[in-house]
């Protein structure tokens, strides 16, 4: 660093007295700066950045027409079948299309605590009393139509994980008795 020097420092040319000189105080940051980004560099490094949150979906593998078995049959009982339509709406079933009425018929929804959520807890809680055993709750059989949103589809699973449903799975197919309700739901 170069220093300018801007006089003797002493008073007039003939006087004889000796002065101390009086100097800038000069202070070098070089060293806080280093310092400082050291810090920065330290706690941006240790420091847990926030990771976005997904829900984990299990997804079957890819299968052959060889290895394809027959379809696993499930109790009518522990079933609840929910169809997806346009503009957020939803119809639902419990057991067999074939039989609603013995489960208490095909019933529209509405997204939320005061729609499906409430029917999904209900049963939650009945469906492992019905079937006498706690190890064989509820599953859902989610049904998203053509005409349904991506969004419409993240809403039902997360109201598949608020319930804290055991079993649930997203099929894409969809029996033309099903098919009919659909349309009438689109209408």
């Amino acid at each position: 660093m170069a220093e300018l020097n801007s006089g003797d420092g002493g008073g007039k040319k003939g006087s004889k007295k000796v002065r101390s000189k009086k100097s800038n105080a000069k202070v070098d940051l070089t060293a806080m700066v280093d310092l400082a980004f050291l810090l920065i560099t330290f706690f941006m490094l240790t420091t847990s950045l926030s990771k976005p949150q997904s829900m984990d979906l299990g997804l079957p593998d890819k299968e052959d027409d060889k290895t394809k078995e027959k379809p696993m049959l499930t109790d009518q009982r522990r079933t609840v079948t929910i169809l997806l339509g346009k503009d957020n709406k939803i119809k639902w079933f419990h057991g067999l299309l074939a039989t609603p009425e013995a489960n208490g018929g095909v019933t529209d929804a509405v997204y939320g605590k005061n729609g499906i959520r409430k029917e999904i807890l209900k049963r939650v809680v009945s469906i492992p009393q019905v079937t006498g055993s706690k190890d064989k709750g509820m599953i859902v059989i989610i049904k998203p139509s053509k005409k349904s949103t991506y969004r419409n589809l993240v809403d039902i699973l997360d109201e598949m994980a608020i319930c804290d449903v055991p079993t649930y799975a997203i099929v894409n197919d969809i029996t033309p008795d099903e098919q009919k309700l659909i349309d009438e739901m689109n209408k």
